[in-house]
């Protein structure tokens, strides 16, 4: 049954509202200003390439449709495309702009995590934005819709905001789990009485609707999650293999070298409302390495080559401590394994600058 519950924010503390705007973490409360990453060109001819991949983008997505990748990454103004056949020539392609937001209003600025989806021939790119300026305690998330067949061309329409009406609180990260035949939309949030961040769940009734109760799958309670304040679970991430699904999603404050990345796990035939449909791992299951000029890796996504034999994981991270959440933070790739017990073994940040092999196919 749709919720059309109205919240009445009027009946919130004082207080609360003022730690809510206090307390948000954001993809980059440091960083309104608009950004055009730099490229970093890849070498033209031979078989590796370095991270990073651009000189700066936080929050990095990749949508793969044949043998077309469409990225994307925060910009904090606008929503960009960049288009290519390769992934490990991402610094020589230039961006399309998707979406510019209005002078004003409650999605007109700050925004963040952009994702891309193609649903029913049509494709969908959700946002987190809120009302431009520095107070970021009133960020939700936003939905457009594009019937063209290639998301760089076409028009986007506004399908406004995604939420669940019985719990319209600051709602950030949203990315869409398929299963069982039914879609679902997660994101990280509050609960309308403190400022922790965390993970929830709620059915779609279409791509741009919430129907039914969320439910709260996630919250900091470990060491490593709690490095703040604020205490933050964000940025969830969907990985299916072998019959399981796994959530992986960011932890601590993005602030922070602490930054890194949890892991929930359920069968990919239950129920991802129940949350005994999941365990949540003990320890983080990719994190910083000094060494290899790594701090905050966290807000991450998946793609397999392009012949389909090798997964690849994407990520932000800094390449000097203390530098937070800010501009510094840049896209990097590397793939991954499987372990034998099923669960994906991400290893360990590959230094940057260094020589690694382009994905299979390429």
């Amino acid at each position: 049954m749709q919720m059309n519950c109205i919240l009445n924010l009027s009946k919130q503390n004082g207080l609360i509202v003022l730690l809510l705007a206090l307390l948000s973490c954001g993809k980059s409360e440091n960083s309104p200003m608009a950004l055009t990453p730099t490229p970093i060109p890849t070498p033209a001819a031979g078989t590796t390439f370095t991270n990073p991949l651009l000189s700066s983008g936080a929050d990095p997505w990749v949508y793969q449709q044949g043998n077309t990748y469409y990225y994307l990454n925060t910009t904090y103004t606008n929503l960009r495309i960049w288009k290519t056949n390769k992934m490990s020539d991402l610094g020589t392609v230039s961006s399309v702009l998707a979406w510019a937001p209005p002078a004003t209003g409650p999605a007109s600025g700050n925004l963040w995590a952009p994702e891309l989806y193609r649903f029913d021939n049509k494709w969908y790119l959700y946002y987190s934005a809120g009302p431009a300026g520095t107070d970021l305690g009133q960020q939700r998330t936003w939905v457009l819709e594009n019937t063209a067949a290639d998301p760089t061309t076409g028009t986007w329409t506004d399908k406004g905001r995604i939420f669940c009406a019985s719990a319209d609180f600051w709602a950030i990260d949203g990315t869409v789990l398929e299963q069982n035949g039914q879609r679902y939309f997660i994101w990280s949030g509050h609960n309308g009485i403190d400022g922790v961040q965390r993970l929830y769940i709620s059915l779609m009734s279409n791509p741009w609707a919430l129907t039914g109760p969320r439910m709260e799958l996630s919250h900091p309670e470990y060491s490593w999650e709690t490095v703040g304040p604020p205490y933050v679970n964000e940025g969830p991430e969907i990985l299916q293999h072998g019959g399981k699904t796994f959530l992986v999603y960011s932890a601590s404050f993005c602030g922070t070298d602490y930054y890194s990345l949890g892991m929930l796990t359920a069968d990919a035939t239950a129920d991802p409302m129940l949350s005994a449909s999941w365990t949540k791992s003990t320890k983080p299951v990719f994190s910083q390495n000094p060494l290899n000029r790594a701090y905050a890796t966290g807000h991450n996504g998946f793609f397999k080559s392009k012949d389909g034999t090798q997964d690849w994981l994407i990520y932000h991270a800094n390449s000097s401590a203390g530098q937070g959440c800010y501009d510094t933070r840049n896209p990097r790739m590397q793939s991954f394994t499987w372990n034998p017990d099923g669960t994906p073994n991400f290893g360990t940040p590959v230094a940057i600058n260094t020589a690694i092999t382009k994905p299979s196919g390429e």
